[in-house]
């Protein structure tokens, strides 16, 4: 009969404080395929050490062991995983269930990593259940099935890749006499199915079931007998092993999907501690996202405010700059600088500037204010909307009309609050008579500003009011499309050109904007990093529940491993878990952070809107994503590192 399993001088030892505990010495041991024998011997005699050292749960200290010939000695640990899943079956006392998991859940763990379709599995699973009596509780959770149910399903667990060599251990330890019996009898049908069983027990009426017994007594052989003839059984077994899968792709496919499947099914069996892990990421995503939109509309409403003044403008001041003491002796910024400036191809419009206190009085009403005088082109320049009447234009210019534009404040204070119109009501400024033409929006918030805003031909207030033939500053609106930097240069030769030397400095409204976005940017960011700390102490709440996760769930991490999970598969379950946990609380920190926008936009009183932008949804989850890996990569790695024999030791 062809030997199978080889044992040649195998030496297990533990350490145990300073010294070293030996549990195996010298056992020697041949089991041929198709045999049933049966491990005797006392407690701590090390039947259970030989059983894993068999399964190749465990290592030999010295010596060799070989599995139908192959050195198991000289195979890694993905090596040894992959013999544990094609060739052995195991039976535990203790059932070692997934509790969170159905019968026909727990019949497929082991055929998960061997990459087969969920499909064929479950079919599998199916009929091995149905075949022990089992096929109208497919769906049943282990606690719901009395204890030798259990233990069946754990036998089909140990058949779903064919079991060639079936493992267990104390198999009827915690059941009654009648389960016991059943479950006996399941192993010697097997068995003359053509089944390998090696039986670790304690108990004599067990082990006179098989043909053979082993007696271990302090780590040693003292007995190897046959007691039985070997029964006529069938050579070779009629339940095929699983089919090994030959496509990486889809065995790497399969392991992800079902990956996903059992995060998703840990996560559903404790859903409030699940919840509660999650409420940091959503707190951090939702911060994160609601930050980046206030910045976003923070910036927007600045902008339109900045570009109803006139993003594009070039302001020209007398002097070097403000605060020049010499500027107000500069008299070099005339009309005629105006005329040239408004024949350039780049130019869109353009206005000078002067300015003079006055007295305003309309009937009882007597104000100060400060009459600006401006070109035809400046409401244009400015962005400012006609509401009622008209404004001057170049003729009135000319003629020096003493025609006044006001804004909307302006005709409130000096008409007041009724309906009357202001058009052609006449005013008295200082002591010149003009006469309402026009009303205007100013942009921007300036619409609600406390001074009076009235505009009149520059020529009227230079010639009546000042007496001057310069101007105070020169606006100027550059075209669509024109670059606000080369703008700025050609206005400098022309004048520089005009003036014979540069008395002048120009204010780029484009550079204020710049400031703003800066500005506002900057501030978004350090708000933005304040709201990350949230996701920083959401991602160690993820790591501590993962950490918590692996430690109650060590049984189930040892079962994989002995059914042929490779740490891969350990680290690849638990990451995906922490992954899934983040990009969930992720999803959800996006939604509530899209519910305070709606509540915020739909409460706004004149405030600048919440904005959100595709990039900081998608940075949203990919910064969920990293987080899973981050925080979730040491608590998975500890979980694939752990020693099988000791995880499934543990209660």
């Amino acid at each position: 009969m062809k030997t199978l399993l080889e044992l040649r001088a195998a030496r297990r030892d533990y350490s145990s404080g300073e010294g070293v505990f030996t549990v195996l010495s010298g056992i020697n041991l041949e089991i041929h395929g198709g045999e049933m024998v049966a491990v005797v011997g006392a407690s701590g005699s090390g039947k259970s050490t030989l059983l894993n050292i068999l399964g190749c749960l465990d290592r030999l200290t010295s010596g060799t062991y070989r599995v139908g010939g192959e050195d198991t000695g000289q195979l890694d640990a993905d090596a040894l995983a992959a013999l544990r899943r094609n060739r052995f079956g195991f039976i535990f006392q203790r059932y070692n269930l997934v509790s969170a998991l159905t019968a026909l859940d727990n019949v497929e763990v082991p055929a998960i990593y061997t990459g087969e379709g969920r499909k064929f599995r479950r079919a599998r699973a199916a009929a091995i259940l149905s075949r022990l009596k089992l096929h109208d509780r497919l769906g049943y959770r282990p606690a719901q099935l009395s204890g030798g149910q259990q233990q069946r399903v754990s036998i089909a667990r140990a058949l779903i890749n064919g079991g060639e060599i079936i493992l267990a251990d104390e198999p009827t330890g915690a059941l009654d006499s009648r389960a016991a019996e059943d479950v006996l009898k399941i192993l010697k049908e097997l068995h003359a199915l053509g089944h390998t069983i090696i039986i670790v027990t304690h108990d004599p009426k067990v082990a006179q079931h098989a043909e053979r017994v082993v007696e271990l007594r302090d780590g040693e052989i003292v007995s190897d007998r046959n007691v039985l003839f070997p029964s006529s059984r069938k050579a070779n077994r009629t339940d095929p092993a699983a089919p090994c899968k030959t496509d990486p792709l889809r065995v790497s496919l399969e392991r992800s999907l079902e990956a996903s499947r059992m995060a998703l099914v840990a996560m559903n069996a404790h859903r409030l501690r699940t919840f509660l892990t999650m409420l940091g990421i959503i707190i951090g995503i939702a911060s994160v996202v609601a930050v980046a939109a206030l910045g976003n509309g923070a910036q927007e409403k600045v902008i339109q405010s900045i570009g109803r003044l006139g993003t594009n403008t070039l302001d020209i001041y007398p002097g070097v700059g403000f605060g020049d003491l010499r500027a107000s002796h500069i008299q070099t910024l005339r009309v005629i600088d105006v005329l040239r400036l408004s024949s350039q191809t780049f130019v869109d419009s353009v206005t000078p500037t002067v300015s003079t206190p006055v007295m305003v009085r309309y009937g009882k009403f007597a104000a100060n204010a400060q009459v600006y005088g401006v070109g035809e082109q400046f409401f244009r320049v400015k962005g400012m909307k006609l509401i009622a009447g008209t404004t001057f234009d170049s003729q009135a210019v000319i003629r020096m009309d003493q025609s006044v534009v006001v804004d909307e404040y302006a005709r409130k204070q000096l008409i007041g609050i009724t309906g009357d119109s202001p058009i052609g009501k006449i005013i008295l400024l200082d002591k010149v008579p003009s006469r309402i033409i026009g009303v205007v929006r100013r942009p921007g918030n300036l619409s609600s500003g406390t001074n009076l805003g009235v505009w009149l031909p520059y020529s009227t207030v230079m010639a009546r009011m000042l007496r001057q033939s310069y101007v105070s500053s020169i606006t100027v609106r550059v075209s669509d499309g024109i670059s606000m930097e080369v703008a700025e240069e050609a206005i400098t030769r022309l004048l520089s050109l005009q003036h014979g030397h540069k008395d002048f400095f120009i204010q780029n409204t484009a550079q204020i904007r710049e400031t703003v976005e800066a500005t506002t940017q900057t501030m978004s960011l350090l708000i933005g990093c304040i709201a990350a700390v949230s996701l920083l102490v959401g991602g160690i709440g993820v790591m501590n529940v993962m950490i918590v996760s692996v430690t109650e769930r060590t049984p189930e991490i040892g079962l994989r491993v002995a059914v042929g999970g490779r740490r891969s598969d350990i680290l690849q379950q638990f990451l995906t878990e922490a992954v899934l946990v983040c990009l969930v609380g992720g999803v959800f920190g996006i939604a509530l952070a899209l519910g305070l926008g709606v509540l915020f936009n739909h409460g706004d009183n004149g405030n600048f809107p919440m904005i959100f932008s595709t990039d900081s949804i998608i940075a949203a989850f990919l910064c969920s994503t990293a987080i899973g890996i981050a925080f979730g990569f040491i608590p998975a790695r500890n979980a694939a590192r752990l020693d099988p024999v000791e995880a499934l030791a543990r209660e």
